[in-house]
Protein backbone atom coordinates (compact mmCIF):
# COMPACT_ATOMS: atom_id res chain seq x y z
CA UNK A 1 0.00 0.00 0.00
CA UNK A 2 1.35 3.37 -0.73
CA UNK A 3 0.54 6.70 1.03
CA UNK A 4 0.53 9.98 0.07
CA UNK A 5 2.02 13.22 1.85
CA UNK A 6 -0.19 15.24 4.24
CA UNK A 7 -0.67 18.55 2.67
CA UNK A 8 -1.52 21.33 4.75
CA UNK A 9 -5.00 21.25 4.20
CA UNK A 10 -6.20 17.55 3.79
CA UNK A 11 -4.91 14.13 5.22
CA UNK A 12 -3.39 11.69 3.48
CA UNK A 13 -5.34 9.48 1.41
CA UNK A 14 -4.07 5.91 0.67
CA UNK A 15 -3.81 4.71 -2.53
CA UNK A 16 -4.67 0.92 -3.07
CA UNK A 17 -2.34 -1.15 -5.21
CA UNK A 18 -3.97 -2.36 -8.96
CA UNK A 19 -4.52 -5.87 -9.49
CA UNK A 20 -3.45 -5.20 -12.80
CA UNK A 21 -0.15 -3.17 -12.52
CA UNK A 22 1.68 -2.67 -15.35
CA UNK A 23 4.48 -0.65 -16.68
CA UNK A 24 2.15 2.03 -17.82
CA UNK A 25 2.36 4.86 -15.13
CA UNK A 26 -0.51 6.21 -13.11
CA UNK A 27 -2.04 8.83 -15.20
CA UNK A 28 -1.77 7.00 -18.31
CA UNK A 29 -3.97 3.66 -16.65
CA UNK A 30 -6.47 6.27 -15.71
CA UNK A 31 -6.41 7.99 -18.47
CA UNK A 32 -6.83 5.26 -20.59
CA UNK A 33 -9.19 3.10 -18.48
CA UNK A 34 -11.60 6.44 -18.30
CA UNK A 35 -11.76 6.44 -22.68
CA UNK A 36 -12.38 3.07 -22.59
CA UNK A 37 -15.56 3.05 -19.86
CA UNK A 38 -16.60 6.02 -21.68
CA UNK A 39 -16.31 4.27 -24.93
CA UNK A 40 -18.20 1.05 -23.67
CA UNK A 41 -20.68 1.92 -21.73
CA UNK A 42 -22.93 3.70 -23.66
CA UNK A 43 -26.08 2.39 -24.06
CA UNK A 44 -25.67 1.59 -27.88
CA UNK A 45 -22.65 -0.03 -27.34
CA UNK A 46 -24.19 -2.44 -24.52
CA UNK A 47 -27.16 -3.20 -26.68
CA UNK A 48 -24.82 -4.23 -30.03
CA UNK A 49 -22.42 -6.23 -27.54
CA UNK A 50 -25.68 -8.02 -26.26
CA UNK A 51 -27.12 -8.99 -29.65
CA UNK A 52 -24.09 -10.20 -30.97
CA UNK A 53 -23.39 -12.20 -27.64
CA UNK A 54 -26.79 -13.97 -28.10
CA UNK A 55 -27.20 -14.15 -32.16
CA UNK A 56 -23.75 -14.38 -32.71
CA UNK A 57 -23.16 -13.33 -36.77
CA UNK A 58 -25.36 -10.55 -37.38
CA UNK A 59 -25.79 -8.67 -40.89
CA UNK A 60 -26.62 -4.58 -40.60
CA UNK A 61 -30.22 -5.03 -41.08
CA UNK A 62 -30.41 -7.36 -38.36
CA UNK A 63 -28.50 -5.95 -35.81
CA UNK A 64 -31.15 -2.95 -36.42
CA UNK A 65 -34.28 -4.83 -35.65
CA UNK A 66 -32.44 -6.43 -32.40
CA UNK A 67 -31.47 -3.09 -31.22
CA UNK A 68 -34.45 -1.03 -30.77
CA UNK A 69 -34.76 2.61 -31.62
CA UNK A 70 -31.35 2.86 -32.92
CA UNK A 71 -31.02 4.94 -36.13
CA UNK A 72 -29.10 3.85 -39.18
CA UNK A 73 -26.99 6.39 -38.80
CA UNK A 74 -26.14 5.60 -34.48
CA UNK A 75 -25.71 2.04 -35.41
CA UNK A 76 -23.38 2.80 -37.94
CA UNK A 77 -20.90 4.85 -35.51
CA UNK A 78 -21.50 2.47 -32.95
CA UNK A 79 -20.12 -0.79 -35.37
CA UNK A 80 -17.45 1.66 -36.76
CA UNK A 81 -16.18 2.70 -33.35
CA UNK A 82 -16.54 -1.17 -31.68
CA UNK A 83 -14.30 -2.33 -35.01
CA UNK A 84 -11.74 0.42 -34.32
CA UNK A 85 -11.49 -0.62 -30.81
CA UNK A 86 -11.20 -4.72 -31.75
CA UNK A 87 -14.82 -5.69 -30.20
CA UNK A 88 -16.41 -6.45 -33.47
CA UNK A 89 -15.48 -7.97 -36.94
CA UNK A 90 -17.01 -6.28 -39.86
CA UNK A 91 -16.84 -8.78 -43.39
CA UNK A 92 -18.10 -7.73 -46.87
CA UNK A 93 -18.88 -9.92 -49.26
CA UNK A 94 -18.58 -8.98 -52.69
CA UNK A 95 -21.94 -9.78 -53.76
CA UNK A 96 -24.94 -8.16 -55.20
CA UNK A 97 -26.46 -6.66 -53.37
CA UNK A 98 -23.58 -6.18 -50.39
CA UNK A 99 -23.60 -8.15 -47.83
CA UNK A 100 -22.11 -7.25 -44.67
CA UNK A 101 -21.87 -9.12 -41.51
CA UNK A 102 -20.77 -8.41 -37.99
CA UNK A 103 -19.37 -10.87 -35.22
CA UNK A 104 -17.81 -10.12 -31.67
CA UNK A 105 -14.28 -10.84 -31.95
CA UNK A 106 -12.44 -12.48 -29.14
CA UNK A 107 -11.85 -9.00 -27.25
CA UNK A 108 -15.52 -8.38 -27.74
CA UNK A 109 -16.03 -11.56 -26.20
CA UNK A 110 -14.01 -10.55 -23.10
CA UNK A 111 -16.20 -7.17 -22.77
CA UNK A 112 -19.20 -9.18 -23.31
CA UNK A 113 -18.28 -11.50 -20.29
CA UNK A 114 -17.50 -8.38 -18.12
CA UNK A 115 -20.87 -7.14 -18.36
CA UNK A 116 -22.68 -10.03 -18.18
CA UNK A 117 -22.12 -8.89 -14.13
CA UNK A 118 -24.20 -6.09 -14.69
CA UNK A 119 -26.72 -7.68 -16.31
CA UNK A 120 -27.59 -10.19 -13.97
CA UNK A 121 -27.07 -7.33 -11.09
CA UNK A 122 -29.62 -5.19 -13.19
CA UNK A 123 -31.95 -8.73 -13.43
CA UNK A 124 -31.55 -9.21 -9.52
CA UNK A 125 -32.11 -5.96 -8.22
CA UNK A 126 -34.55 -4.54 -10.70
CA UNK A 127 -37.82 -5.09 -8.14
CA UNK A 128 -36.10 -3.34 -4.99
CA UNK A 129 -35.15 -0.50 -7.90
CA UNK A 130 -38.42 -0.03 -8.72
CA UNK A 131 -39.55 0.30 -5.16
CA UNK A 132 -37.11 3.09 -3.89
CA UNK A 133 -37.89 5.04 -7.24
CA UNK A 134 -41.66 5.24 -6.49
CA UNK A 135 -40.38 5.98 -2.55
CA UNK A 136 -39.02 8.63 -4.23
CA UNK A 137 -41.66 9.97 -6.27
CA UNK A 138 -44.48 9.47 -3.69
CA UNK A 139 -42.40 11.02 -0.76
CA UNK A 140 -43.67 14.63 0.75
CA UNK A 141 -41.31 17.37 -0.20
CA UNK A 142 -39.69 18.38 3.14
CA UNK A 143 -40.85 22.09 4.62
CA UNK A 144 -38.13 24.73 4.43
CA UNK A 145 -38.60 27.04 7.16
Amino acid sequence: MVTKKKSPSRPAVQAVARPYASKLSRPEIDALVQEIIGRVADKWTLLVLEALEEHGTLRFSQLAEMVDGISQKMLTKTVRQMESDGFLTRTVYPVIPPRVEYQLTNLGNTLSDAFCGVWGWAEKYHGRIEQARAAFRNRKPARVS
